[in-house]
């Protein structure tokens, strides 16, 4: 299944402009958080829809934790700790199965509120057609 993702009201860490948001999926393996991909830039806003949809296998005899993590690009860096966190959503595969669209405040390490920042995920379930062109 693929799942898409925006932004809203994500904080403003950049002094000249405004946030250049990405988002990042990771999923729980033994316990470790795994980066699974990440989206687009979306420069300079603070609402992003981004194009890049998350592609994950549902086993719905399992458990799956996904975290959602909204970062503000900084510099040309993969690593994760170059850039600035603006929150983060976690939850389970399932949770974002059974409704169809999850609208969630975003969550700063420490526990509080990402000021207004909330994250959307909805989840396109993928037919196959046998015709595959």
């Amino acid at each position: 299944m693929k799942l898409s993702v925006c932004g809203s009201n994500l904080l403003d860490r950049d002094v000249a402009s405004k946030s250049d948001p990405f988002c990042v999926l990771l999923h729980d393996v033994d316990g470790n958080w795994v980066e699974l991909a990440r989206t687009e830039t979306a420069v300079n806003n603070l609402n992003p829809v981004f194009g890049v949809k998350f592609q994950v296998d549902y086993h719905f005899e399992e458990v799956q934790k996904l975290k959602f993590a909204m970062f503000d690009e900084d510099k040309c860096s993969s690593q994760l700790y170059e850039h600035d966190f603006l929150g983060e959503f976690t939850c389970t595969l399932g949770v974002i199965v059974s409704n169809k669209k999850l609208h969630r405040p975003l969550i700063l390490a420490n526990g509080k509120p990402a000021g207004k920042g909330a994250i959307t995920v909805r989840h396109h379930m993928i037919h196959y057609n046998r015709h595959m062109h």
